[in-house]
């Protein structure tokens, strides 16, 4: 997947859910802004492998330095859509991610990264 940083800053800001595809899989994501911490909401993954949330996370983190980011938050649904992959949670447990209970999102994988200023 290859997408300009100026495309990318337009879907952030139009805060909607976006369906890609990153290699063989197909993400249902919402991407978008609070102050100084880019949220990434992974709703659904179809096909690809584990290699689908590394290539994710890289590219998260290379936006979110080049914009100045202090923080990513990163939310997972996609444990609970019609057909979870069942390797998905140890996974994301390996990466660092929690189960949290959140206001208005309910039970979720997150994780907040915080990033060093340059």
């Amino acid at each position: 997947m290859t997408v300009a940083f100026p495309s990318v800053r337009e879907l952030v800001q139009a805060g909607r859910p976006i369906v890609f595809r990153a290699g063989s899989a197909t993400v249902l994501a919402e991407v978008s802004v609070d102050g100084g911490r880019l949220i990434v909401e992974l709703a659904h993954v179809d096909g690809g492998g584990e290699g689908v949330l590394p290539t994710l996370w890289r590219f998260g983190h290379a936006y979110a330095r080049g914009q100045a980011f202090c923080e990513i938050e990163w939310l997972v649904h996609a444990t609970r859509c019609a057909r979870p992959n069942p390797r998905l949670p140890q996974v994301l447990e390996r990466m660092g991610f929690r189960v949290e209970d959140l206001p208005v999102r309910g039970l979720v994988y997150r994780r907040l990264d915080r990033l060093e200023s340059r």
